[in-house]
């Protein structure tokens, strides 16, 4: 058998960054709607902060160990990187409450088109025609699986405008610090992670009564809901992994179109566990057009002239690890 070559290695990496960060999302959404509709935690917000403090946990660890080396950060960047990602965070749990469930996916789907304008604007990004098509076949098909009721109010479309463009932001920022910096995804997440983890769990029980009437230190806690909370924040620490390594490897697009895999993978699954009643041709139409755009995109956008950058280069700052 011939050695592989450089190509054959990083097609087998970049698969396995996929199917990792598909892998432990699917999981994590699986887990998660149990937590909530059968033990009824309903606290998002907070239980990303919990997500967050185990991944701070890990990241501490492993640079115990010797496997997270000493990088910098600058604090002006940091700041905007958790601005943005907490925005997120807030952004699409008010979203959801605030909007029909038909409305939530479409903000969801246009964070595509909102992405490809951040990599155009800012890194100059010329796409083809065919990767173009591509992704809005993505969007058709997964619009056609997903898409359902549509309702939206004046509140509600502005929660969805703060959740769509601080997504956004948050994943272009993930590709840029990386690049700027030369920080690995375990030396970001470990700049990151204790900053998100502390100023979700300052804000996550004041916004998760806000939003559920509820209080978290008021839940029942059991044996079974505590078994089920510390799977969610395990596997948490595996979905921000794999994040940060797929946006780093590829970009917020290219994360944002296949990504919508997951989608597809969890209404397989749902469909498998919690009942057929939503299986009908209508979404299995849905399936097969998303999976093709998904295909397309993969060649189109790795063709020369797919995807490319107009003389732009982006500094790169050195960081200091003494």
């Amino acid at each position: 058998m011939a050695p592989a070559t450089k190509a054959d290695k990083k097609a087998a990496v970049d698969a396995a960054a996929w199917m990792f960060n598909v892998v432990t999302s699917v999981g994590i959404i699986i887990v998660n709607k149990a937590l909530m509709a059968t033990y009824g935690f309903s606290f998002a917000t907070t239980l990303t902060g919990m997500h967050f403090i185990t991944t701070t946990l890990m990241t501490t660890i492993l640079r115990c160990l010797g496997y997270i080396q000493a990088s910098h950060l600058p604090l002006p960047d940091l700041l905007k990187f958790v601005l943005f990602a907490n925005f997120s965070i807030v952004g699409m749990n008010v979203s959801l409450m605030w909007n029909s469930v038909g409305f939530y996916q479409i903000a969801k789907l246009s964070m595509i088109p909102v992405s490809c304008l951040l990599e155009v604007v800012f890194d100059k990004i010329r796409y083809s025609r065919d990767t173009k098509l591509s992704i809005c076949l993505v969007l058709l098909g997964v619009g056609v699986c997903t898409v359902t009721d549509v309702s939206v109010n004046a509140k509600g479309f502005i929660a969805a405008f703060i959740a769509v463009w601080s997504t956004a932001l948050q994943q272009y920022y993930v590709h840029y610090l990386q690049r700027k910096y030369s920080l690995s995804s375990f030396n970001l997440l470990g700049h990151t992670a204790p900053a998100q983890a502390a100023s979700l769990l300052l804000v996550g029980p004041f916004l998760d009564y806000f939003l559920t009437n509820k209080r978290v230190d008021r839940y029942d806690y059991n044996i079974a809901s505590v078994i089920f909370i510390f799977l969610s924040c395990s596997i948490a620490v595996g979905t921000n992994l794999s994040q940060f390594i797929c946006i780093g490897r590829f970009t917020a697009v290219s994360f944002q179109v296949l990504g919508h895999m997951k989608t597809i993978f969890v209404l397989i699954l749902g469909f498998f566990f919690f009942g057929k009643e939503g299986l009908n041709l209508h979404v299995v139409l849905g399936m097969i057009i998303a999976v093709a755009g998904m295909i397309w995109y993969g060649n189109a956008s790795s063709k020369p002239g797919g995807k490319e950058r107009r003389s732009y280069s982006l500094p790169t700052v050195k960081t200091d690890t003494r």
